[in-house]
């Protein structure tokens, strides 16, 4: 992966980049799914807090499009399950649901980066399988994961690494036992799969998280463990610190549409999400805040993934957007392409809704910690998100 000095923007994670740099080889913090473009439909809602909504005719309208697209059934909302605090001292189960780690370097900093924040580590029983890029069959990776949820000793579930390949778990999961034994389940990247499934299908409130061959930096720690271990109703800002300069020139938000709103987090890597689409293991995304990231993808590729969300009706009603670091998304050769701005102006200018950009989510160095489903407020001007409740309990 590309860290031209050039580009602005937080330095990438280190462990998101394969040999070749390319999307489909990206290891640990780092991998970004397959970009499926899946049709279903999305739910829809309205902003909360008191705010207006984007008119029918306004939403309907996309990219080159004024029709209304056709309604299909939404994704039935649970209630909200909330898992216990993850506190040091306690022991965190860790499991492969995508990409392989093939060497024992990682794997190794990860355990000890783990076991330096005061958890005990329990690894899957096939952690260290391999087939074809995969950490395992399919079955064995979800065994893994459902090991993890039976074992009592186990207090909360960590990818070990994203990559490619959550999605073919999903229907080898018994999503009865994981609602009657809720825990802390995070990772990102690929595990946007499995996050939004679980929390699609039993209500649980998961995390978008490091996963844990990530850069334990101070700020992903303090955000993690402020969100896990806390309980905290923490502000999700990026700092905004000038050094020697009149004004900041690091982790800068621009604010796209102005305004506030509230609704339940939804979201991850786009190209993975879009691949959810039109399964029962996408949320609801009535009334949602979404949030978005990716790497190393082909600005046209943006453009269709968003393009497969807009018909597929999933764009109609959010209450807000957060765009986090599309990192290494550039023009590709050949011919001419949009801007990123103009893309993102494109889908979500219509809508009528606070929209922002430059969230410390994705594949960087330092990130937030995301719960999906929890109640949260976007205030688009200052670029930021108010948690409203504990995502744990």
């Amino acid at each position: 992966m590309s860290t031209d000095a050039g580009r602005a923007g937080p330095d990438p994670d280190p462990d998101a980049a394969g040999p070749d740099g390319g999307r489909r080889r990206l290891l640990g913090g780092g991998l970004a799914g397959s970009g499926l473009a899946l049709a279903g439909r999305l739910a829809g809602g309205l902003a909360a807090g008191g705010l207006g909504v984007a008119t029918a005719a306004a939403q309907a309208a996309g990219p080159g499009g004024t029709g209304e697209p056709e309604r299909r059934p939404a994704a039935p909302e649970r209630p909200l399950l909330k898992p216990p605090r993850l506190e040091p001292g306690q022991t965190i189960g860790l499991v492969a649901p995508s990409s392989a780690v093939y060497e024992a370097g990682p794997r190794e900093l990860a355990i000890e980066s783990l076991q330096g924040l005061g958890y005990r580590v329990v690894e899957g029983r096939h952690l260290r399988e391999r087939r074809g890029p995969f950490a395992g069959t399919d079955a064995q990776r979800a065994a893994d994961l459902m090991a993890m949820v039976d074992d009592p000793q186990v207090h909360g579930i960590l990818a070990l690494t994203g990559g490619s390949g959550a999605n073919r778990i999903l229907p080898l999961l018994d999503y009865a036992r994981i609602a009657r034994r809720p825990k802390f389940l995070g990772g990102f990247s690929d595990t946007t799969a499995l996050i939004n499934a679980v929390h699609a299908r039993t209500g649980l409130v998961t995390f978008h998280a490091p996963v844990a061959i990530s850069e334990w930096n101070a700020f992903s720690v303090r955000h993690f463990q402020g969100v896990v271990a806390e309980g905290q109703a923490m502000t999700l800002r990026n700092p905004q610190e000038r050094g020697e300069f009149p004004a900041a020139r690091e982790d800068r938000i621009r604010t796209l549409r102005g305004g506030r709103a509230r609704g339940r987090l939804v979201g991850g890597n786009l190209a993975v999400l879009s691949s959810l689409a039109g399964s029962p293991y996408l949320p609801a995304f009535d009334g949602a805040i979404l949030f978005l990231e990716d790497i190393n993808e082909y600005i046209y590729r943006i453009d269709r993934m968003l393009s497969t969300l807009k018909l597929a009706g999933a764009l109609d009603r959010l209450a807000g957007v957060v765009l986090g670091q599309f990192t290494n998304c550039t023009p590709g050769e050949g011919y001419g392409s949009l801007t990123l701005d103009e893309v993102f102006e494109d889908y979500f200018g219509p809508l009528g809704v606070p929209v922002y950009r430059g969230a410390l989510i994705g594949h960087i160095r330092r990130k937030f910690t995301v719960p999906i489903g929890l109640p949260a407020e976007i205030d688009a001007d200052a670029g930021s998100l108010q948690l409203l409740e504990a995502a744990v309990r």
